[in-house]
């Protein structure tokens, strides 16, 4: 109402000539205190803005003012007007124009129809419906249900806080009624033995009753024991996929938490649900997490690790029983395992799942190959080959890594090129920037050839696979071995020589540049021949000082073995020690020298050829050493 009678005194103020601005008043400034009060503000407004007079949203062609409609009627232009009372709008309709033009009257009009008669103009009263009741009720109820729904949101988010506080003890395994994996024992592969272990615990769940009946009884727990990517978790969900039982899934750092007691909580309530879903199986990944050794030594014995696996102890086999309730747990550090949790009644089978031979490789290679697109040429038996040592995530990245370089190369099918990049990938890393043809790189050649000769020189050292100067990692060059797996027990004889053929590069360096030349190339050598001189030492019994274990494997304090520091030997022993390390490392440098030196012409023209070609493949080099020995012993 007040929108309206400003604009009314509007118009009669521009009816009287009165047309500055200044007479219309000033709006009010904007007040930029707060956000929060600016919105406020506009919804303030929303009625006002709804509510507001009609003509306010029409173009100017279309209406006119009070003054000029009087302006008209004295000059006999206008022929009908048309009067609503409910929006005090006048239409006009002019003789000159058949489109009628809107005019905003005032409140009190008492003389205007009066005046339309005495100058003959039609006039016809309207009345149309007054809907701004309604649409103020409208806004309104729209900013009532928008407070209430934030009031709403509001009251959700601390009733889902308070309903956390509550199930803060409550387990957070992932239960599934029957674990639809997708993985069967079909799709595990390198594995054999560990597969066949655990297929009986698929027949202890769906038929029971043939066990029983003979008196056995169904172990509680299976321990999986094996490094990282050997397939631990892809066989409990083998496992699971298998026995079509409930699967409860967790992670033992789930159970942990920084309040005592919690984690304990947490134990009895998934044993809980496990009872009522009983036969089922229960997964517990990295379960040395949680059960680590008790009675380390620091700190009291209020731990919250402590008592968790007190409770674990408790509930895997106290003195109520959780007959068919198999838990299958996964660790890759079985020496920090509490004993108690070790022991029969508990977990009554320890499944060791090693690396893969070569066999095992062939299979997973062939499993992970299924959805790859391979070129006719690749030889899967020659990639199963190549990669001794590598787990069953080293082999399926591998072939994934073939795939995407297939890609970024835009080719069709993965081929053996593609398969070749992504094993040195796998191993050493990206593929870095060639080195330009300089002092560095040709030391740098000599360096990696002295490492090549000396190692294929000696017939108990591995067989050489590649020389390379192309950097890898944080590698200027490379020289890869292709380990012998069928021997699995390494003799004096064998660990010597690659002690040789590790110090054959600083040899090479100090043969061709001198002894004031050589680099810090050889860092890492020096450190790997010094460790395994060391085992050979003191822990394998290959030197003077006769068959003693004179150290163990050290282990932390905080896994509750001893304090580290303490000296299992004499000073005496000490001295002795070091001085047989010094004498081993001595001997295969003096050995790794010579050999360099009665082939220095060899290093030469290799180190040349590998300037150039930048690679030579194990076959190659070996091939080319022996033409050239035998080259140089004819001329001799």
């Amino acid at each position: 109402m007040k929108n309206r009678d400003w604009l009314n005194q509007r118009d009669n103020q521009f009816a009287k000539g009165a047309n500055h601005p200044s007479s219309l008043g000033q709006q009010p400034k904007k007040n930029g205190s707060s956000l929060l009060w600016r919105w406020a503000a506009s919804l303030l407004l929303f009625p006002a803005i709804f509510l507001g007079s009609p003509a306010l949203a029409k173009e100017e062609a279309n209406t006119m003012t009070y003054g000029e409609m009087l302006s008209k009627l004295e000059t006999g232009e206008v022929s009908k007007v048309e009067i609503d009372r409910t929006q005090k709008i006048a239409k006009v309709y002019q003789k000159s124009s058949e489109q009628p033009k809107e005019v905003l009257l005032f409140d009190q009009n008492p003389n205007l129809i009066e005046t339309l008669r005495t100058k003959g103009v039609e006039v016809e009263v309207v009345q149309t419906a007054d809907r701004s009741a309604a649409l103020a009720l409208g806004v309104n109820l729209l900013l009532f249900f928008l407070l209430l729904a934030g009031l709403m949101a509001i009251l959700r988010r601390s009733t889902n806080a308070s309903g956390q506080a509550l199930n803060f003890g409550k387990s957070r395994a992932r239960f599934q009624m029957e674990a639809k994996t997708g993985i069967k024992f079909e799709d595990v592969a390198g594995i054999e033995e560990a597969k066949e272990e655990l297929q009986e615990v698929v027949y202890f769940l769906k038929q029971p009753e043939k066990f029983t009946a003979i008196g056995a009884r169904i172990p509680k727990g299976v321990l999986l024991v094996g490094a990282p990517g050997t397939g631990k978790t892809l066989l409990a969900k083998a496992i699971a996929g298998e026995a079509a039982v409930p699967f409860f899934s967790i992670s033992g750092s789930e159970f942990v938490e920084m309040f005592v007691g919690v984690g304990a909580s947490r134990v009895r309530d998934l044993f809980r649900k496990a009872k009522e879903n009983a036969p089922c199986l229960v997964f517990i990944d990295e379960i040395d997490a949680v059960g680590r050794q008790r009675g380390t030594g620091i700190g009291g014995g209020n731990d919250e690790r402590e008592q968790t696996l007190n409770q674990l102890l408790t509930e895997m086999d106290g003195f109520e029983g959780n007959t068919g309730i198999i838990i299958i747990a996964a660790t890759n550090r079985p020496d920090v395992l509490d004993t108690a949790l070790l022991r029969p009644g508990r977990f009554d089978r320890q499944v060791m799942v090693d690396p893969p031979d070569y066999k095992g490789r062939l299979e997973i290679l062939e499993v992970h190959a299924r959805n790859k697109k391979l070129d006719a040429s690749i030889s899967l038996e020659a990639v199963a080959r190549r990669t001794p040592g590598f787990t069953g995530a080293d082999l399926a990245n591998l072939l994934n890594e073939a795939a995407i370089l297939t890609a970024r190369r835009r080719k069709e099918a993965i081929a053996m090129p593609e398969i070749n990049d992504a094993i040195d990938r796998v191993v050493a890393g990206m593929e870095g920037t060639p080195l330009v043809d300089s002092k560095n790189k040709r030391l740098i050649a000599y360096h990696e050839i002295g490492h090549a000769i000396v190692s294929s020189l000696l017939p108990e050292h591995y067989p050489l696979q590649k020389v390379t100067l192309i950097p890898r990692g944080q590698a200027n060059g490379l020289t890869w071995y292709t380990p012998n797996e069928e021997r699995g027990l390494d003799s004096r004889a064998e660990l010597l020589a690659r002690i040789t053929g590790t110090l054959g590069g600083r040899a090479a360096e100090e043969v061709v540049f001198g002894v004031d030349e050589v680099t810090t190339g050889a860092y890492n050598d020096l450190e790997r021949v010094t460790a395994l001189a060391r085992q050979m030492v003191t822990r394998l019994g290959m030197s003077d000082l006769g068959p003693l274990a004179l150290e163990s494997q050290q282990e932390e304090v905080f896994l509750g073995r001893d304090w580290p520091g303490r000296s299992e030997y004499s000073e005496e022993i000490s001295a002795r020690i070091d001085a047989q390390i010094r004498s081993i490392i001595a001997h295969c440098y003096d050995k790794a020298r010579r050999i360099i030196r009665e082939n220095r012409v060899i290093a030469d023209r290799f180190v040349d050829l590998l300037v150039e070609k930048e690679t030579i493949e194990g076959d190659d080099f070996r091939r080319m050493l022996a033409e050239q020995r035998k080259e140089l012993a004819i001329a001799k």
